[in-house]
């Protein structure tokens, strides 16, 4: 089995990816192919980061009355809130980053804005949040699409939603362009106690499934193999498994130890591994 290193900066930099040589043929294919799973993985975290961003507005205090944690200088945008019927809900939410953009507490650069509606509170059963990106990017990396975050908890104890992205698209720096569409399973795991403070909050992705056209009608389909975990205080996913298959790639991505990195490792079916980082 030979490694490839990988280093994909989709969000975080110039949203190339840059492959080293190789003498196996196949596996230079591959790994010519690889940047829809690069693309693939940057599409999730962005869903993660905006979903991030519109549970801290929306659970502010100033907003819940609650008593809540000081947040933490991860949003740079100016915040407005209102209640289009004159009632408690829905409540809006405009989050406004500017045409110029700013820099977060994670260093990324945010253009735009993102709409956010709560239907009901986002804690109580059958509530809905839904994401709207206007102008929208990270990183000079556009995204468009809306992102639905339902409560479908039936155990209180067990906090479960479901996340369906619409008319998903990102168009990288080069100008590709990749539309996305899927739903999710999330359960929470910690932080159940205390639903009012994020920062302990960790989700688990039990199942679903995710799909990513290219420009060029490629299409590949990454299925929940093993659950996924997120941490509300890390980036990016930091443990699980998902099952790839489209064109020639068929393997699998895996997410690690659960630590909080930017490293995942793609595996092909013929056993080669490939080390990227978002």
């Amino acid at each position: 089995m030979k490694k490839t290193t990988i280093l994909l900066t989709t969000i975080c930099a110039t949203a190339l990816l840059y492959v080293s040589c190789s003498s196996d043929n196949n596996e230079q294919t591959v790994s010519t192919d690889l940047t829809s799973i690069g693309a693939s993985v940057a599409i999730d975290a962005s869903n993660g980061m905006d979903l991030n961003t519109g549970l801290l507005i929306s659970t502010n205090t100033s907003t819940t009355g609650k008593t809540t944690e000081t947040p933490p200088p991860l949003i740079c945008a100016t915040v407005t809130v209102s209640t289009p019927s004159g009632e408690d809900y829905p409540k809006v939410f405009l989050a406004d980053f500017g045409t110029a953009g700013c820099k977060d507490g994670n260093n990324l650069t945010r253009k735009g804005q993102l709409k956010v509606t709560l239907s009901g509170p986002i804690t109580e059963t059958g509530s809905k949040m839904t994401i709207e990106r206007i102008n929208y990017s990270i990183n000079d990396l556009k995204l468009e699409g809306t992102i639905e975050y339902t409560n479908t908890t039936t155990t209180p104890t067990v906090p479960q939603w479901t996340r369906k992205v619409s008319n998903g698209k990102l168009t990288d720096l080069q100008g590709g362009v990749y539309t996305n569409s899927g739903t999710y399973t999330t359960k929470q795991i910690a932080g159940v106690d205390t639903p009012f403070v994020l920062t302990d909050n960790v989700y688990e992705i039990t199942e679903g499934t995710h799909t990513v056209t290219t420009s060029t009608d490629g299409t590949l389909t990454l299925t929940v193999k093993e659950p996924i975990t997120k941490k509300y205080s890390c980036l990016f996913a930091s443990k699980g498994q998902l099952k790839v298959q489209g064109g020639i790639l068929n393997g699998g991505i895996d997410y690690g130890n659960n630590e909080c990195d930017e490293t995942y490792t793609y595996t092909h079916e013929n056993g080669s591994t490939f080390i990227l980082r978002m």
